[in-house]
C-alpha cells in the first residue's frame, strides 16, 4: 500500500524509512514560521530563556519572522512590540520581514513554500503553502516547542481526498469551490486530517486559486491542505525554494480516510451568511441585502486574479455614494504588479480606498464597522465582532461579488456585470 504526500513528508522529516496515520513521531520543521502578535511571539521569546534557559535557536535560517499585523502601528504599545520582534531577530540572526505583505502570501513568494518541504506557524491559515506541495501546519501554542528543541512530537494524520472535475463558470472563483467543498461535505469532513485535494479539475485552477482553498482548509475541520505539485507549481517554486528536497506526490494506492467527487461545473458564486463559515448558501438566493462596506484582501484573497475581475467590474464604473470599498493586495509584490497593469488607478478611479498590504482590515483592527452595519467581505472569517462591533454582520463573498455590490450598495450577483 502507497503512502500519502503527508506520510511521504513527515517520513523524511523524522528520519525515518516510512510512517503511517497515526503514529507518533518527532518531526524536525524545515521552515518555523510566524508573525509578531500579542500574546504568541513575545510570549515565545520569554519562555525560551526564562522557561528553558535557551538564549539563541538553533539553525536560524529555518526561521522567518513577519510583521504583518497592526501595520502601520496606531499605539507605542504596538510599535514597542514590533522593536522587540527586530531586536530578537537580530540577535538570533533570524530573517525578518516587514512591511512585505501578510506572511502566508510572502512566505510563498520567498520560497518558503517548497515543495515537499515541512512547515509550521501557530496560525492555521499558513495550510495555503500546501498549494506548492508543502506540508504546513498551524500547532496554535504548541509553536514553542518549535523553538526550544529541534523536534516537534505529531501525531501522523489521516488525509481525506477531495477530486474536483469540471471547469468554473464566468464570475466564479476559487473562494467558491471552497465554500462549496463546506457545503457538500460539512465543517468537519476533515477533523483533524490533511485535506488533500486533486483530480482533473484542479488543473484548470490557477496557483493563486489553490492557495485559497488551502488557506481555507481549517473550516473542514482540517490542520491543513496540500495538493500534490503539478508543472505549473514547479515552474514557480523552482527559482524560489529555499532548500534542495524532493518533492513528493501521494502514491496512486494511498491509503484515504475519505475519497470525495465535486462537479465545480455547474457552481454559482456563493455567499456565507452569518454568523458562520459554514453558513453557505447560492448567492442569487440572498439578492438585494442593504451592505455599506466592503472588503477585498486578506491572506485568502487579494491576489491579481481577484484584483483584475474587481477592476473589470469597477471600470468606468463608481463605487455607491456612502459604500466604503477598501481593497487591500496580499503583498506588496502583488500591488507591484496591479500599479504596472493599471489595476490601481482603475479601482481609485472607481471609488476604491486602496491601501499597503496589511492583516489589520481582516480582524477589525481598521475600517472596524458600527452596530447594524453590513459588510461583503473576501476575509476569512464572518464570525460576529471579526470585523467591528459584535451586532455588525459579514457576508463573505468572492472578489467579484464585493466588487458588484460596492456598485449598488446591496448583495448583487457580479455576473451581470461581465
Amino acid at each position: 500500500m502507497g503512502y500519502t504526500l503527508a506520510e511521504k513528508v513527515l517520513a523524511r522529516v523524522s528520519g525515518v524509512p516510512g510512517v503511517r496515520a497515526g503514529q507518533e513521531v518527532m518531526a524536525k520543521p524545515d521552515f518555523v514560521i510566524v508573525y509578531d502578535f500579542p500574546g504568541y511571539t513575545d510570549v515565545i521569546f520569554r519562555q525560551m530563556k526564562e522557561d528553558f534557559g535557551i538564549d539563541r535557536v538553533a539553525e536560524p535560517e529555518r526561521y522567518a519572522i513577519f510583521i504583518d499585523h497592526m501595520v502601520p502601528v496606531a499605539t507605542p504599545a504596538e510599535e514597542q512590540l514590533h522593536i522587540q520582534t527586530r531586536n530578537w531577530c537580530a540577535e538570533q540572526s533570524v530573517p525578518l520581514y516587514e512591511r512585505r505583505g501578510i506572511g502566508h502570501q510572502v512566505s510563498a513568494e520567498l520560497g518558503y513554500a517548497t515543495p515537499g518541504a515541512f512547515a509550521v506557524h501557530f496560525d492555521g491559515h499558513i495550510s495555503q503553502l500546501g498549494a506548492f506541495g508543502t506540508l504546513a501546519i498551524g500547532l496554535r501554542r504548541n509553536i514553542l516547542e518549535a523553538f526550544v528543541r529541534e523536534r516537534v512530537s505529531l501525531k501522523v494524520p489521516q488525509t481525506t481526498r477531495i477530486n474536483l472535475h469540471g471547469t468554473l463558470q464566468k464570475g466564479v472563483m476559487a473562494r467558491d469551490v471552497f465554500h462549496h467543498i463546506v457545503r457538500v461535505l460539512g465543517p468537519s469532513a476533515c477533523r483533524f486530517q490533511v485535506m488533500e485535494v486533486g483530480g482533473p479539475g484542479l488543473a484548470s485552477l490557477s496557483i493563486e486559486g489553490r492557495q485559497v482553498i488551502c488557506g481555507l482548509a481549517m473550516f473542514t475541520g482540517a490542520i491543513t491542505a496540500v495538493c500534490n505539485p503539478d508543472e505549473v507549481t514547479l515552474a514557480y517554486t523552482h527559482s524560489r525554494n529555499r532548500i534542495s528536497i524532493d518533492p513528493v506526490t501521494s502514491d496512486p494506492d494511498a491509503s484515504y480516510a475519505a475519497v470525495h467527487d465535486i462537479d465545480i461545473s455547474n457552481l454559482s458564486p456563493i455567499i456565507v451568511l452569518p454568523p458562520n463559515p459554514a453558513n453557505t448558501r447560492d448567492l442569487v438566493d440572498h439578492l438585494g441585502i442593504e451592505v455599506q462596506s466592503g472588503y477585498l484582501g486578506s491572506c485568502a484573497s487579494g491576489r491579481l486574479e481577484d484584483l483584475r475581475i474587481a477592476a473589470q467590474i469597477l471600470k468606468g464604473r463608481r463605487v455607491k455614494d456612502g459604500f466604503s470599498l477598501h481593497v487591500i493586495p496580499t503583498s506588496q509584490d502583488i500591488m507591484s504588479k496591479a500599479a504596472s497593469e493599471g489595476l490601481i488607478s482603475t479601482l481609485v478611479e472607481a471609488g476604491a480606498f486602496t491601501s499597503s498590504p496589511s492583516c489589520d482590515y481582516c480582524f477589525g483592527r481598521i475600517a472596524t464597522m458600527g452596530p447594524g452595519q453590513k459588510a461583503v467581505s473576501t476575509g476569512t472569517l464572518n464570525v460576529p465582532g471579526r470585523m467591528g462591533s459584535p451586532d455588525s454582520e459579514i457576508f463573505l463573498v468572492n472578489a467579484a461579488a464585493v466588487a458588484a455590490a460596492a456598485i449598488e450598495g446591496r448583495t448583487v450577483d457580479p455576473r451581470k456585470y461581465l
